[in-house]
């Protein structure tokens, strides 16, 4: 079982940024972050495969996010710039033992809230 702990999250005014962490109990090889707004279904955001070879992300933050790992840490970021309203969210960390960068994926930490005011 791995557990998730995400940090980082926050108010931020448009245009600013953010970074968010998270932290795995254990050896993972796939993670990722997921955002839901509010009335919205959970949506994909980015994604990297251990060796971070391979990284997805959504049409909708690609150019201003900016998903990497430590492994040494077991640790997942997501560098969050140029930020819009629409990018407010409540946004979940992801990890998989065997998944492909875009999932699916089986562990998930209890999730961060990101508000930017316009």
């Amino acid at each position: 079982q791995v557990q998730l702990v995400e940090s980082g999250g926050g108010l931020v005014q448009a245009g600013g940024s953010l970074r968010l962490s998270c932290a795995a109990s254990g050896r993972t090889y796939t993670m990722g972050w997921f955002r839901q707004a509010p009335g919205k279904e959970r949506e994909f955001v980015a994604g990297t495969s251990w060796s971070s070879g391979n990284k997805y992300y959504a049409e909708s933050v690609k150019g201003r996010f900016t998903i990497s790992r430590d492994n040494a840490k077991n640790t997942v970021y997501l560098q969050m710039n140029s930020l819009k309203p629409e990018d407010t969210a409540v946004y979940y960390c992801a990890a998989d033992l065997s998944a492909g960068p875009t999932g699916p994926y089986n562990y998930w930490g209890q999730g961060t809230q990101v508000t930017v005011s316009s």
